[in-house]
């Protein structure tokens, strides 16, 4: 049995937040952001809203996409870098939200690359005959660890959740899965406190480590190198060139992350999807909100083959090589 993507969803805050309104809180200028990184606005959640709200919207749009109810949904798998708690699982408490009561729930933490190992995570349990539908979300609210005092950082990222329903299908569906790590770049980037290393106190708060912190050329030169190599190598453990892939969805982090990766490719820029302009870096969020506006937008077709490609701390990274179902 092979599993295909059946239905799509995503959602966004309404907030938007400029470059605009950066230079004013924080010493950076429009020119500065959109030129190192492509972004010009990004979403910003109210301050009562969690990722799991984001989630759960997204969710709903998906099945509704999948002509599914949520009774129909056997699994949840959210993947997430900014959790409601530490626990229980965010994919919990978006079940309880949509009401998807028949269905066993947990998370995947592998930051930005945690939508693309939702899915082949998903795509084996489909293929094995456990479950019949499963939802992966990705979602996050980063405002709410992201430092506004740090200009390196604040400027980058935004809130927003992607959803996708996997199922077996007849037509399409994912063809293979490459997912990779190296422990030894954790400290390349992170969320220091919150966790057992080094519990929340008065310290880590004084010295502001619940939030990000990334170094970035570090981050910037790994990037580009696995973006590469992973699309190279997904391409061929399926046996199929490049020039057959008709769409490559990265996460969106960085535009110069994804033009220097897609020039070393020699792959054509207008088959890349990018929408970080509109919305920065939204990690596990990213890879889905970008497939699903493009699919609603007719970009992507019934019998397209896409590559979505991503990376995270961890170091993480990932791929997912799909027939396009629907």
């Amino acid at each position: 049995m092979r599993a295909g993507i059946i239905g799509s969803g995503a959602y966004v805050p309404k907030k938007i937040i400029s470059n605009f309104d950066l230079e004013k809180i924080v010493d950076t200028s429009n020119q500065w952001i959109s030129e190192r990184t492509g972004i010009l606005y990004r979403r910003k959640a109210d301050d009562n809203i969690c990722s799991s709200d984001l989630g759960a919207e997204a969710a709903k749009i998906a099945l509704k996409n999948a002509n599914l109810n949520p009774e129909d949904i056997d699994l949840i798998i959210a993947a997430s870098s900014s959790p409601d708690r530490i626990f229980p699982a965010t994919a919990c408490l978006i079940q309880n939200k949509i009401g998807a009561k028949n269905a066993a729930a947990f998370d995947i933490q592998a930051a930005c690359t945690g939508f693309i190992y939702a899915v082949t995570t998903a795509a084996q349990y489909i293929s094995t005959g456990l479950y019949k539908n499963i939802l992966v979300v990705g979602c996050e609210v980063l405002s709410k660890i992201t430092d506004f005092k740090d200009r390196n950082t604040c400027v980058l990222f935004g809130d927003g959740a992607g959803a996708v329903i996997l199922s077996e299908v007849d037509y399409g569906g994912i063809i293979t899965n490459i997912l990779g790590a190296d422990g030894s770049g954790s400290e390349l980037l992170e969320l220091p406190a919150g966790g057992t290393s080094e519990p929340a106190s008065f310290d880590t708060v004084k010295e502001r480590k619940h939030y990000i912190k990334m170094r970035g050329c570090e981050v910037f030169k790994f990037a580009v190198r696995v973006l590469e190599d992973c699309t190279r190598k997904i391409a061929e453990k399926a046996n199929v060139s490049l020039k057959d892939i008709d769409y490559i969805i990265p996460h969106q982090a960085n535009i110069r992350i994804i033009e220097a990766a897609i020039k070393r490719l020699e792959y054509p820029c207008e088959r890349v999807v990018v929408n970080l302009n509109k919305y920065g870096n939204m990690s596990s969020a990213s890879i889905p909100v970008a497939l699903h506006e493009a699919y609603q937008t007719g970009k992507i077709k019934r019998g397209h083959k896409i590559i979505l490609v991503g990376f995270g701390a961890g170091l993480t990274w990932g791929a997912n090589l799909i027939e396009w179902t629907l």
